[in-house]
């Protein structure tokens, strides 16, 4: 298990390299700059500005002392917050957005296993196609819709929970915002569920358990679940890293100070360190919760030998 860990964490090695090209060459092509504003410098500040954040180098050279500085664990200075580094500003957004995006992923996981496995063990009944009903519309909407319209329903017009803001993280703060973003991911949970655990309900060693005469929820949740979860393990590693650090447009609606807003702030003012900052950190958080994802599935599975 350790020599195929570091097989797959040194593989990964060119992966990050394509992708900090990547993304490094194609935001220096989006039109403008770090310093364009709406009342133009004077050449000669700019020029200096340029020079103080090496910016008048060729683009390899630039490249290359971006590398190093990523050896370095440095992610270089922002061109906007000018009291803060990249790495400082993650930091600050990061545990946000990790305790919103990862509240959401347990709350989808719980109802969507739940509800799919119920589907699945009553499948083509009423309960089956309400359950899968529902699951297309999650799908359907995407959450910037749906975020709008919890607001009006729950904080503007019952009054219940506020409509936006963290509040230091309190759970009425939370509690809208997670939902929003859990309601696709249950959508997709419970239909991956549902399709998993009815292929595995009718497999021999599934018929073996219930010849033996052993109760139906032993054999569900003893011997049919764990290999029914395959196919969700596999869905949770890219999706656990895309709800943690790509809620954008919910941490805009709700005004939530995670990585999604330095994000986007950084794209739109040409904050070339922050937004590559934020890039480099999200691949790096995809490789390793897949490789996290690879290494349950021995525990899931006994069969899979690495």
């Amino acid at each position: 298990m350790l020599r195929y860990t570091l097989s797959r964490l040194l593989g990964a090695i060119p992966t990050l390299l394509i992708l900090i090209a990547l993304a490094f060459f194609m935001i220096r092509v989006a039109p403008g700059g770090p310093f364009d504003t709406e009342r133009a410098l004077p050449p000669e500040i700019e020029a200096n500005l340029r020079a103080a954040y090496h910016l008048d180098e060729p683009l390899y050279q630039q490249f290359a002392r971006y590398l190093g500085g990523l050896l370095r664990g440095d992610f270089g200075p922002s061109f906007q917050y000018k009291d803060f580094t990249v790495t400082e500003l993650i930091g600050t957004g990061f545990p946000v957005s990790l305790r919103l995006g990862g509240s959401a992923i347990l709350l989808a996981l719980l109802i969507g296993v739940t509800v799919g496995t119920i589907a699945a063990l009553r499948q083509n009944t009423r309960t089956d196609y309400t359950v899968m009903a529902v699951s297309m519309t999650g799908i359907s909407i995407p959450n910037f819709v749906m975020a709008p319209l919890l607001i009006l329903l729950f904080a503007v017009t019952l009054g219940w929970l506020p409509a936006g803001g963290w509040g230091g993280g309190a759970w009425n703060h939370m509690l809208l915002p997670v939902i929003a973003l859990a309601l696709p991911q249950v959508a997709y949970i419970s239909r991956l569920t549902r399709g998993s655990m009815i292929e595995v309900l009718r497999s021999n060693f599934v018929r073996t358990a219930r010849a033996q005469g052993l109760p139906e929820r032993t054999v569900i949740l003893r011997y049919a679940l764990k290999p029914a979860l395959l196919p969700v393990m596999s869905y949770l590693g890219p999706a656990t890293a895309a709800v943690i650090t790509g809620s954008v447009v919910i941490e805009q609606i709700f005004g939530v100070p995670g990585l999604g807003r330095y994000f986007v702030q950084g794209a739109l003012n040409r904050d070339y360190t922050l937004v590559m900052g934020v890039v480099v950190f999200y691949g790096v958080l995809i490789i390793l919760f897949n490789l996290v994802v690879d290494l349950f599935y021995a525990w899931l599975d006994p069969k899979v030998k690495y």
